[in-house]
């Protein structure tokens, strides 16, 4: 447990609770279950009993019950993505991320991705938001438009420059529409790869596939883009190569036709003008080379940048990481000025279009879509990783429990009885104290390995 020195700084509540908790007879077994959720902020709780029986003699194999457990109950992992919610199941949903992505890109045949997938085409593509106005930025060595020379950390970037022309209606709309806008592009760019492959769509399916990863990223002003990896596949998928004329280029310019084509048309209603939303015109799109060869693009980068933003939303502008009911809200939160006025347009449009659920969605100025997203065979599925994740867990307690392994005793089958029930979730003060510390251990015995792994040249999984 840490030292007396630290816990001095605690307040009067908390300090008294961590003491309480640390004389209670639980104590240990309470630490174990929050190292179990990793230090997680905000833990499930369950009250229930299992028992493992024999189907053939009904001898009870094993039972457990939270009768004993430190206030009686299981405290499990909340699994929420979202950092600012939760940095401990944020680290595992971005590591999940992580190899999904990376799979899909240098393969893993344990993760159904054969490694031949690495010699396929494919590009790491960004797709962005068009202007709604004037914002400070740090253009290279000149100033902003502002004149000043903002430092990196200026809260002021991506604020207006003149907040009364800014398009915030614009801007709400656009991060509204945005996976309707990602969805036309991708029917888009299996158009025009048929189109310069001199094939018609039906030909082009039979011959080739089209896999993608992709991520949702907020920019300062409170934009959504995207970051895609878009690869060159065989009709199969990864299991088989691409045809000839699938080719780097021919992809790449494919994107770019594609990405120009793209338009969805919004009418008019009440003060607002009909709109006509397209993508930004900054659209850049880089060869992904292989792990380890120089190249500024490689896999380890991509999916490590992936990884990393699955698990931010837009509380990275300032806003908030939960609904806002109404504007009086935004008073008692603090919110920042620009990311307000973003909010507050939300909750003006709603009305306006109420089938595009502004108001539900304005603490993520209006983006309503999926933060991480792939296509069907682009590699394995977070189900898949939390599943064999799971299946390890499980085999670590079979062992310690001296039960047989299925996969070694085909004819000892088992029978689970299991009845569970919530109650409640999060923690006590002590109990928070106490995780933040866990995980904090957690933190620093990763970031030990990951200095190992790149002293030895060895890509590792790099902590948020």
């Amino acid at each position: 447990m840490t030292d007396a020195a630290t816990m001095a700084g605690l307040d009067p509540a908390t300090l008294a609770d961590v003491l309480r908790l640390a004389g209670s007879t639980g104590f240990d077994r309470l630490q174990d279950q929050l190292r179990r959720t990793g230090g997680c902020t905000d833990p499930i709780r369950l009250t229930g009993a299992t028992k493992l029986l024999d189907p053939s003699t009904k001898t009870v194999l094993h039972a457990y019950s939270t009768t004993d457990e430190p206030g009686g109950v299981l405290r499990v992992a909340c699994g929420n993505r979202r950092a600012s919610r939760c940095p401990a199941c944020a680290w595992t949903y971005a590591g999940d991320t992580y190899h999904l992505i990376r799979a899909g890109l240098v393969g893993d045949p344990a993760k159904g991705t054969p490694d031949t997938v690495r010699d396929h085409p494919r590009v790491f593509a960004t797709l962005t938001a068009p202007s709604f106005g004037p914002v400070h930025n740090r253009p290279g060595k000149r100033p902003c438009t502002c004149g000043t020379h903002h430092p990196e950390d200026a809260p002021e970037l991506g604020t207006a420059l003149d907040p009364a022309t800014y398009d915030y209606a614009g801007a709400v709309l656009w991060n509204n529409h945005a996976s309707d806008l990602w969805r036309y592009f991708t029917i888009y760019l299996r158009r025009e790869i048929a189109r310069r492959a001199g094939l018609t769509q039906k030909a082009a399916r039979e011959q080739s596939r089209v896999s993608f990863g992709k991520v949702a990223e907020y920019q300062k002003r409170g934009a959504v883009h995207f970051h895609a990896v878009i690869r060159f596949d065989g009709p199969e998928g990864p299991d088989s190569p691409p045809p000839p004329w699938a080719t780097l280029d021919l992809l790449t310019d494919a994107i770019r036709s594609a990405a120009a084509r793209v338009r969805v048309d919004i009418p008019a209603a009440g003060d607002q003008p009909a709109r006509t939303l397209r993508w930004g015109t900054q659209l850049d799109i880089q060869p992904i080379g292989a792990f380890g060869n120089g190249e500024d693009i490689n896999e380890q980068a991509v999916a490590s940048y992936v990884a990393k933003y699955a698990t931010k939303a837009a509380e990275t502008t300032g806003t908030v990481d939960r609904r806002i009911g109404n504007k009086e809200a935004l008073d008692l939160l603090d919110v920042p000025g620009h990311p307000r006025r973003l909010i507050e347009a939300c909750l003006d449009l709603h009305p306006l279009y109420p089938d595009r659920k502004l108001r539900d969605w304005a603490h993520m100025l209006g983006f309503r879509g999926h933060f991480s997203t792939k296509s069907r065979r682009y590699s394995t599925t977070l189900t898949a990783l939390r599943q064999a994740r799971a299946d390890y867990r499980a085999a670590e307690q079979r062992g310690a429990l001296g039960l047989p392994d299925p996969d070694d005793h085909p004819e000892a089958t088992t029978l689970v009885v299991a009845h569970w029930t919530y109650a409640g979730h999060g923690h006590t003060p002590g109990e928070s104290w106490l995780a933040a510390n866990i995980r904090r251990d957690i933190q620093h015995n990763r970031e030990a390995r990951t200095e190992v792994h790149d002293l030895e040249g060895d890509p590792a999984w790099l902590p948020l």
